[in-house]
């Protein structure tokens, strides 16, 4: 299990099916998880290819948690506004 864990396309295959996931149950925390997943499948081509297996993990979840708050932080509402609705869409 290890072994595949430190291949870059079982990432990105992670990160598809996160992606599919999301658009299957949306609510922007799946797609934080593929964008952290992606990266790191992206970085294992690249400067990480030596990591173990925990290492890997660490920084999925460092890359995951960065890409949510950047996701909340662009798609939230602003302070200080709500989201109200004058009428019924049935109307």
């Amino acid at each position: 299990m290890t072994d595949l864990m430190t291949n870059w396309w079982v990432w990105l295959a992670f990160a598809l099916l996160l992606v599919i996931l999301e658009v299957l149950i949306p609510g922007w925390i799946f797609l934080g998880f593929a964008i952290g997943a992606a990266i790191t499948g992206l970085l294992l081509l690249g400067p990480l290819q030596l990591l173990s297996t925990p290492m890997l993990l660490l920084a999925f979840a460092a890359l995951s948690l960065a890409s949510w708050l950047v996701l909340r932080r662009v798609f939230s509402l602003r302070t200080g506004q709500v989201k109200t609705f004058d009428h019924d869409i049935n109307d």
